[in-house]
């Protein structure tokens, strides 16, 4: 979180203000939030379940990662009934289900353009 008297923070709100990309952008960055997102949406909906699914990310970025996106309206947390001890499961609100498209566009671009591969000047418009 950015002081709210420095430029930085002027210029990230002056950034918001001019183009929304910029406020998606800033929802989703980090390094683990897009996977998370398609993770839960292919089934795996538990903090264990992502855990075993991303072996690479430490239980308190898991956990802060997923209130970020909690914070953002993205997922929800709901309580499992019928479980002991009560347990808690991740889902996707509407505001996340339609970014999962979008991060499978994503991807197949990241893919098309990944390690450099050549690229040519698109005919201007």
């Amino acid at each position: 979180m950015r002081k709210k008297e420095s430029t930085n923070f002027e210029n990230e709100q002056f950034l918001f203000k001019v183009c929304e990309l910029n406020s998606a952008i800033a929802m989703i960055s980090g390094r683990w939030k897009s996977q998370i997102v398609y993770s839960i949406s292919q089934g795996s909906d538990r903090f264990h379940l992502l855990q075993q699914e991303l072996p690479n990310i430490s239980e308190t970025v898991l956990a802060r990662q997923l209130k970020e996106l909690e914070t953002h309206a993205i997922l929800v947390k709901q309580e499992i009934s019928n479980t002991v001890p009560a347990g808690i499961q991740y889902v996707l609100t509407n505001k996340g289900c339609d970014l999962v498209p979008i991060l499978k566009n994503l991807c197949e671009w990241g893919k098309l353009y990944e390690g450099g591969k050549e690229i040519s000047v698109a005919p201007t418009i």
